[in-house]
């Protein structure tokens, strides 16, 4: 049964946001991830609620209002709580949805003229309609499966985009051109005048948003910790009582390093976390020792073996067994029912002290693995190795290079990325920037006169590393076309912010993408074939297969 056949009384709910989609059409019953129907229903209402002020915002803004960053925050906020594996606490979301219509209510009192609003941006209910609600207005309320898979590709490319520049805002760094671009996108998604061609332009349009969300992370993050410098990490452990930290938010990460440091526990990152260890500011602290595990799909028993407490500051949550899920902490807009929430606003100080003291009364982690990683190839770092790149290339030491971003997952098929890694010609050199690196940084694969073949830019985002850095290598090759660089695109996807890069290396012109393990679900027959022929997006095909096309 195909997605657009659907009817909302057929299923208990209907999300097909990340690759994991059920038979690769659409979760019906319960999430893979986790998510139960009810939770996937509000996230929906929520979702709704979040067009309805966006609604009004843009109607404000055409009155030639400024959109305060209270209304930006929140529109931005809502989109990143319903990212996949973000927040899973029905009581959370619902809580979410009436302080969302409550704004949007006090900002309509601004608007001189209320006509040709949305409906979205009148409707009304309490928590005891939410539900019944949330079935009319989730995906399928789209009946034209173009327009349905057009606004799909958009909205989930403005939570990847959300994502990025909440953490921005984390650290007090504003885009307003940005802040207003989600509130055009959301209300445009909700116009039934839209063509497919319209919609398509406004797809192109995120991407280059995308670009800008990006920048606006980097610039926040490389001006409060420094420029990501070449790092070996420990992958071992002490004997010290620790702290286990995963997510994105490098803020929550240094309150916490800060709050710990005489504490005598020692801080591990796992999964997304890993790119801390990079930043200048964070290697001051002595307790701040190394990465523990893996991708975030190998939470279950890496977080068993911990034996310390867990923090998630974002997303990448696996809902969690019961012999740690007392351990585990969430913050900002992560969430799981029974699991402690650490409360603090933007710029708001958050208390860590109750981890910390927990931390104390726990063994220390269990060993997995000894060894190093190397990482921290961001672009300031690569553009400081250019001379020696630049030769490398012009020598013919390295023949090309292979962007292998994105995200890691369960299914056995991505074995594929640690296969296709291996079988690569050794003067190839991998870019990569996600936990898709998880699949082959480990694998030792040496190294072209010095330079390493696994350059690892960072967590996912840290994605625009890897859109500079083929930027500078056409400038510096004096090239007209960044699709002439010696550079092949092959990346995983699993969530929303690989959405927004995807779409991000579309608005630079980026063409031949291949995209695995699965095209997205939310792809309509139509508007893939669009990809193929305007931008030449590709299935993966087997090693073997995309190996040869590749290299021939």
């Amino acid at each position: 049964m195909e997605a657009r056949e659907l009817e909302f009384n057929d299923s208990a709910m209907f999300c097909y946001q990340c690759q994991e989609a059920a038979r690769n059409i659409g979760c019906t019953k319960v999430g893979v991830c986790g998510k139960q129907p009810n939770t996937s229903n509000l996230q929906d209402l929520l979702i709704y609620a979040t067009k309805g002020l966006a609604a009004v915002a843009y109607k404000l803004k055409n009155e030639n209002k400024e959109i305060s960053e209270e209304v930006a925050h929140r529109v931005t906020f809502n989109l990143f709580v319903t990212i996949t594996n973000a927040n899973f606490d029905d009581k959370i979301i619902t809580k979410y949805i009436g302080e969302t219509l409550g704004l949007r209510d006090e900002l309509k009192k601004e608007l001189e003229n209320t006509e040709d609003l949305p409906e979205s941006a009148s409707w009304y209910g309490d928590e005891q309609t939410y539900l019944e609600k949330s079935k009319e207005v989730g995906i399928l309320s789209t009946e034209d499966k173009d327009i349905r898979s057009l606004r799909s590709l958009i909205l989930f490319g403005l939570k990847g985009l959300a994502a990025y520049t909440h953490h921005a805002n984390v650290l007090i760094k504003e885009d307003k051109d940005v802040d207003n671009f989600f509130i055009e996108a959301l209300y445009k998604i909700q116009d039934d005048s839209l063509t497919v061609d319209e919609l398509v332009a406004l797809t192109l349009k995120t991407g280059e948003y995308g670009v800008k969300g990006m920048a606006l992370l980097d610039s926040a993050n490389t001006e409060a910790y420094g420029n990501p410098e070449v790092t070996k990490v420990n992958i071992g452990v002490r004997n010290n009582p620790g702290i286990l930290v995963s997510g994105h938010d490098l803020r929550d990460f240094e309150m916490l390093l800060e709050q710990a440091k005489d504490s005598g526990v020692d801080i591990y990152t796992h999964s997304e976390m890993l790119p801390a260890h990079y930043y200048p500011a964070f290697k001051k602290y002595e307790n701040f020792v190394g990465n523990y595990g893996n991708a975030w799909w190998k939470q279950k028993e890496e977080f068993e073996s911990f034996n310390g407490p867990i923090l998630m500051t974002t997303n990448c949550i696996v809902p969690p067994k019961d012999s740690y899920k007392d351990k585990m902490f969430t913050t900002g807009a992560a969430g799981y029912p029974g699991v402690k929430h650490i409360d603090g606003e933007i710029g708001e100080y958050k208390d860590f002290s109750e981890i910390i003291e927990m931390a104390k009364t726990c063994n220390p982690p269990t060993e997995i693995e000894t060894g190093e990683i190397v990482g921290g190839f961001a672009h300031n770092q690569v553009f400081e190795l250019a001379d020696k790149v630049v030769d490398a290339v012009k020598s013919g030491a390295i023949s090309k290079f292979v962007v292998m971003g994105g995200c890691d997952g369960r299914q056995s098929g991505r074995s594929y990325y640690t296969e296709f890694a291996e079988k690569l010609p050794e003067d190839t050199v991998i870019l990569t920037a996600g936990c898709a690196k998880y699949r082959y940084n480990k694998l030792g694969l040496g190294d072209i006169d010095g330079i390493p073949r696994v350059l690892d830019a960072g967590q996912c985002n840290d994605s625009y590393s890897l859109a500079v850095i083929a930027l500078k290598l056409k400038e510096i090759f004096e090239l007209d076309d960044i699709n002439k660089l010696p550079i092949i695109y092959n990346i995983a996807w699993y969530e929303q912010k690989a959405v927004i890069v995807f779409l991000a290396l579309l608005s630079l012109g980026v063409k031949n993408i291949h995209l695995g393990p699965t095209l997205p679900a939310f792809l309509s027959e139509d508007v893939t074939d669009v990809l193929v022929k305007n931008f030449g997006v590709a299935p993966n095909g087997t090693v073997d297969e995309d190996i040869e096309k590749f290299f021939g």
